[in-house]
């Protein structure tokens, strides 16, 4: 995996990618908010040996940064798509977890004839039927808590609350710790996300996947109400959902064997036959 760069107005973001060219689909990752692309290390060190494979630090995070905070979701969505272009790459395969998600719902928004397949890795639907006004509500007011809440809590939470093996849990700690003196930087990160992801629900787009998907849980992911999205993703679109035992928020660090396999076995029937 090689680190690069591209810049658009707002700034830099990084990102990493092979040479692997003999795969008939290019792998995406996409982390979850605050996270960084340490976050899918286990899957891009599996797949990296036989698939095109791609995952960056998402606008304003690690090491892309600093960044100009002034862009919404469908900005993140171009950003990606440019890079997508820049590396040759078409008809990717999203694989996002959490805010991943919702960026590669935006993606299938705005580039519905590109996307080749989605997963969903502990994420929820970007629609707007599926969310409170409350949940919106909250949703745009994150940034001051994530200020004024004690670091080295904040730090025990966000580690222990998307986790639950210690590897997922030592990983995340590690990925915070970037932020680590900086809360201030952390709470704006936190809150613009948020913001970001509530107005790409007020907007009531129709976020239709037009590809094969997959969604997949943790059984014990208790950020947010991921549960009960999911369950009710499912049952609206009829995607198929995966639940995964013995893992928290971040499912692909907790049981990375068998997300891995999940995303391998899915790849494999996105192929045309020879």
């Amino acid at each position: 995996m090689k680190e690069k760069t591209y810049t658009c107005s707002k700034g830099t973001i990084h990102y990493w990618t092979n040479d692997e060219q003999n795969s008939s689909c290019a792998l995406i990752f996409l982390p979850g908010l605050t996270a960084d692309h340490r976050l899918f290390e286990k899957q891009t060190a599996y797949f990296e040996k036989n698939w095109r494979v791609l995952v960056w630090d998402a606008p304003e995070h690690a090491g892309s940064w600093p960044f100009d905070s002034d862009f919404d979701l469908s900005d993140k969505a171009q950003w990606l798509n440019d890079i997508l272009i820049q590396e040759g790459i078409e008809n990717p395969v999203i694989i996002g977890q959490s805010m991943g998600g919702y960026v590669g719902q935006m993606y299938a928004q705005l580039f519905p004839e590109k996307l080749k397949g989605f997963i969903s890795i502990d994420s929820a639907p970007l629609q707007r039927k599926y969310v409170t006004a409350a949940e919106i509500f909250l949703l745009k007011r994150m940034e001051p808590v994530y200020l004024h809440y004690p670091w080295k809590s904040l730090l025990k939470t966000g580690t222990e609350g998307v986790a639950v093996s210690e590897y997922g849990r030592n990983l995340m700690r590690e990925m915070m710790m970037t932020y680590d003196g900086d809360q201030k930087r952390y709470a704006e990160i936190s809150g613009h996300g948020f913001r970001m992801l509530a107005e790409a629900m007020e907007a009531d787009l129709p976020y239709e996947l037009k590809c094969p998907a997959l969604l997949i849980c943790g059984e014990k992911d208790h950020a947010g109400s991921c549960i009960r999205y999911s369950k009710a993703w499912h049952k609206e679109t009829g995607i198929p959902l995966v639940w995964i035992k013995d893992a928290g928020h971040n499912a692909n660090t907790d049981q990375p064997l068998i997300v891995n396999q999940l995303i391998e076995d899915f790849v494999k029937g996105l192929r045309k036959p020879d």
